[in-house]
């Protein structure tokens, strides 16, 4: 194949690719809706980690 086809070709098909990849990440933050169960979740997740993590020291008797 010459080298200009093939760089024509090259030149087509990254552009191509990148406009899929834009497009993809368009429709892919149109799909993540903040709703408030996945707010909950995330917070009910954080809340479970700073208790596990963090033990309280036992007072003397």
């Amino acid at each position: 194949m010459h080298p200009e086809t093939h760089l024509a070709l090259h030149r087509l098909r990254a552009a191509e690719l990148r406009a899929q990849a834009a497009e993809h990440h368009l429709v892919s933050q149109a799909k993540r809706p903040r709703n408030i169960r996945t707010r909950v979740g995330w917070t009910l997740v954080e809340v479970g980690l700073r208790l596990a993590a963090a033990p309280k020291p036992v007072p003397a008797v």
